[in-house]
């Protein structure tokens, strides 16, 4: 049987989760807020509705706009709303 080579270091505790302070996603919800519109249609090169949907809500809650801003898919296609 060969032997496994490897170390084991003592520590006092995990490190914490470092998160990005910044998404790829926040210029979408800048530029929405900026618009005098209510309601816009968001279609991004590659990505689905439904994925695109999530990306958007992780990161409208994330910065605590939940209350103003929601994020829905409709018949295939993704739209901010102004609350």
């Amino acid at each position: 049987m060969a032997e496994l080579s490897y170390t084991l270091k003592d520590v006092e505790r995990k490190p914490l989760r470092k998160y990005r302070k910044k998404s790829k996603y926040d210029p979408i919800i800048d530029d929405f807020l900026k618009r005098e519109a209510k309601l816009s249609e968001v279609t991004v090169e590659g990505k689905e509705p439904n994925y695109l949907r999530t990306q958007l809500k992780k990161r409208i809650e994330a910065r605590g706009l939940g209350d103003s801003i929601s994020v829905s898919v409709v018949s295939g296609k993704v739209f901010l709303e102004k609350a």
